[in-house]
C-alpha cells in the first residue's frame, strides 16, 4: 500500500483491518470504520501499548474509569497496555480512518 487512503473496501459492512507492518515488537495497521463500534462483548484489554491517530472522520472512545474522548481528524492518543477502552461511536456517513501502532 503506497497511500493510506487507497484501496478502501467498498463494502464496509464490517470494519476493515489492514496490517501494514508487523515485527515481534511492533504492529502498524490501518482501520477503517463507518458507523462501527466495539462489539457488545466488552472492553478492549490489550497486552501491548497502542498509539493511534485519526486520519479522517470522527470517533468517540470510552475508557473504564476515565472520561470519554471525542476524536477528530488529526487527533492522536497513546493507550497504555491493559487500559480498558472501547469505540462508542464512529461517523456513520463517511469512513473513519485510523492508523494504529501496537508496541
Amino acid at each position: 500500500m503506497n497511500n493510506i487512503f487507497n484501496n478502501i473496501p467498498k463494502d464496509l459492512s464490517a470494519e476493515s483491518f489492514t496490517e501494514l507492518l508487523k515485527t515481534d515488537l511492533l504492529k502498524i495497521e490501518r482501520i477503517v470504520s463507518k458507523g462501527h463500534t466495539t462489539p457488545a462483548t466488552g472492553w478492549y484489554d490489550q497486552a501491548d501499548n497502542e498509539w493511534l491517530i485519526l486520519l479522517q472522520g470522527q470517533a468517540i472512545l470510552t475508557f473504564e474509569n476515565k472520561p470519554e474522548l471525542r476524536l477528530q481528524a488529526g487527533d492522536s492518543l497513546n493507550i497504555p497496555a491493559h487500559q480498558k477502552h472501547k469505540v462508542s461511536w464512529t461517523e456513520p456517513n463517511i469512513e473513519t480512518i485510523w492508523l494504529t501502532v501496537h508496541y
